[in-house]
């Protein structure tokens, strides 16, 4: 038999660094002087024997005994004979003798829930028509482009008579209608074979396996392929910190605590009955790393989301917050590895801890993710919202706070799925009031989250504004779309994000401070708040007023920048919005009056439960024929044109 395993394969798996172990981890189909037969590989330290069992040998192991290949627990089989398309598992006795069915952690492909068994399976063949898109993606800067992620369930989006869609019904079904709408980015809820419909994907089983219940791996290539080519990026949820602990797993693999920590208070995860893996462990590191760098290899896939870094970063079930320093070495070795292979990648941790410079380059000490949500604003924006208007006024700080630290790291805003589940309520049914008042206050909200510095994220179904909360079992609430507030809403949704990609000062510099500048910071009386941001160009930028209470203002004066004038490019109180269409329809003419400290104003009328944003109008006399031609290029592209 021919050894497919070099000495130096083996030496970075256990030592921890090896990114492509699943070049030799496996089943894989081999040939031999044109012959083919068919090699397994697995890593169980702490078994006695294990036979490899399925549909080949009529789940008999006899004849179908394992090699161990070295003392740190690799062993191998070569068989003779193509085994492409069989179902396999290892039954594997311990040490002490207990006798184990397991599925192969590196299975590319498994059978449909309920059953566990992996499949012999070639993942290659798929012919991608994605060149356009990977070329642009190499070509194009990660931080100044706008960036804003539709979080999708691809089980719950939508049904087919109660049934699930594949990966191929869906794609012709979600991706239009996700571009058509103005993303950039469809974020996937963990996609990796997990054995229960209601974890969402967040206990697997099946780390290097799409789930087979919406179809083969070539179906999802042909879901990513078809993303690419309407523009989107795709992103997986990943869950590299813990795993499920079904008997077929990974939990207790040979007998022994292997791919979790030995110590049951390291390795317990018990709000969500799951195993923490052990990040120090070299062979797991080897699996996980391997893990990102298969699904960009292999899948195209443009970035990950790194779900429960806080559980990572600190140890488990501690009554004071200690560092798990294997786990944060871990961290940063994801990133460099990832980043060596694609530097346009997008990393974004899920992390609620204030751990410093989480989207710090790791040589500069940081833990090298170049995305992190914000989960601070998250929070404090959902409090305010809820809060009544007679009491927001106490609140004030909870909407200014952010700005404090909104340039320390490189920040996504999310209204995720978690916000929306577990009688938290829908985001239009936290906003307090009446049937009108609601609806204004939501509108309000994601005008406010457009304007404010950094990327955004929003959670499937926000579109349609339903007042009930994610249902996990069924498909959204389409039919809210026959009503006309709804309808309206859908509409108002659709417009913001196109209006946030066509203006480049609500994203260039998200992540600097002087894209931002405070206007009135202090209104709490009023609820309103009013600043400015702005692009590279320094005749790009918009003057942003959000009133947070129900009360219409007009003859408001806001201080603003000279300028020959201002219009109103955005109003989320337009009639065709469903709003009380308080507009401002002509120019607003300016005064040249300090006010708000700043050598300008203009009176404007203020909606109730509205955001405005304000362009200026160039002053053309002033500037030089290339000055005018810059700023009269930035109000066309927010104006669409």
């Amino acid at each position: 038999m021919i050894k497919t395993i070099s000495d130096l394969d083996i030496h970075l798996f256990h030592e921890g660094t090896h990114t492509q172990a699943y070049q030799f981890m496996g089943s894989h189909i081999r040939k031999d002087n044109h012959a083919d037969y068919t090699e397994f590989c697995v890593w169980a330290p702490n078994a006695k024997c294990i036979q490899v069992v399925g549909s080949f040998n009529n789940w008999n192991g006899n004849g179908w005994s394992m090699s161990r290949t070295n003392a740190q627990g690799l062993w191998t089989l070569n068989v003779p004979l193509n085994l492409e398309g069989h179902m396999y598992k290892y039954e594997i006795t311990s040490q002490q003798g207990e006798v184990l069915l397991k599925t192969d952690p590196y299975t590319r492909y498994t059978e449909v829930r309920p059953n566990t068994a992996g499949l012999i399976y070639d993942i290659g063949g798929f012919n991608w028509s994605d060149e356009r898109w990977l070329r642009e993606r190499a070509n194009a800067s990660i931080y100044d482009q706008p960036l804003f992620i539709y979080e999708l369930h691809l089980g719950t989006w939508k049904k087919k008579d109660g049934h699930l869609y594949s990966y191929r019904e869906l794609a012709h079904k979600v991706i239009p209608y996700v571009q058509e709408l103005g993303y950039t980015h469809i974020e996937i809820l963990p996609i990796t074979e997990h054995p229960f419909d209601r974890s969402w994907g967040y206990q697997s089983t099946g780390y290097y396996a799409p789930t087979s219940r919406y179809g083969t791996p070539q179906d999802f290539m042909y879901f990513v392929n078809l993303c690419h080519q309407y523009n989107l990026g795709v992103i997986l949820d990943w869950v590299p910190g813990h795993f499920c602990k079904d008997s077929h797993g990974l939990y207790r693999f040979d007998g022994s605590y292997q791919y979790e920590y030995p110590s049951e208070l390291d390795r317990e995860n018990y709000t969500w009955g799951t195993a923490n893996f052990d990040l120090g462990r070299g062979e797991v590191r080897s699996f996980l790393l391997s893990n990102a760098r298969f699904w960009m290899e292999y899948y195209h896939i443009d970035g990950f989301r790194i779900d429960a870094v806080a559980n990572m970063i600190y140890w488990a079930n501690q009554e004071q917050l200690s560092a798990n320093h294997g786990a944060i070495e871990f961290l940063k070795c994801l990133n460099q590895s990832v980043f060596e292979y694609e530097p346009k990648t997008l990393m974004i941790a899920e992390d609620s801890t204030d751990w410093p410079q989480v989207t710090a380059p790791v040589q500069y000490g940081g833990l090298g993710f170049n995305y992190k949500w914000n989960m601070g604003w998250m929070n404090d924006v959902l409090h305010y919202m809820k809060t009544t208007p007679d009491q927001r006024g106490d609140a004030h700080s909870l909407l200014t706070f952010s700005l404090l630290y909104a340039f320390s790291e490189n920040y996504v805003l999310p209204f995720s799925h978690d916000e929306v589940v577990h009688g938290k309520k829908s985001l239009l049914d936290k906003m307090p009031g009446d049937y009108w008042q609601k609806f204004a206050q939501y509108r309000l909200l994601l005008s406010y989250m457009v304007a404010h510095p950094g990327k955004k994220l929003l959670f499937m179904g926000s579109e349609l504004a339903p007042f009930s909360e994610w249902k996990d079992l069924e498909e959204l609430d389409w039919h809210l779309l026959e009503y006309d507030m709804h309808k309206k809403f859908h509409a108002y949704s659709r417009e913001l994000l196109h209006l946030y990609k066509n203006t480049q000062s609500l994203y260039e510099l998200d992540h600097r401070s002087d894209g931002f500048e405070w206007i009135d910071v202090n209104n709490s009386e009023q609820q309103i708040f009013s600043f400015i941001r702005k692009a590279k160009n320094p005749c790009d930028y918009l003057i942003v007023i959000c009133n947070f209470s129900p009360k219409v203002y007009h003859q408001y004066k806001i201080g603003v920048p000279i300028a020959q004038g201002y219009e109103e490019i955005w109003n989320s109180d337009e009639e065709r919005f469903g709003g009380s269409n308080q507009i401002n329809q002509h120019r607003l003419y300016v005064h040249h009056e300090v006010f708000h400290g700043k050598p300008c104003f203009v009176e404007m009328t203020i909606p109730p439960y509205a955001a405005v944003f304000l362009s200026p109008i160039a002053l053309e006399e002033e500037t030089v024929d290339g000055e005018r031609e810059l700023c009269s290029d930035a109000i066309s592209r927010r104006k669409g044109k």
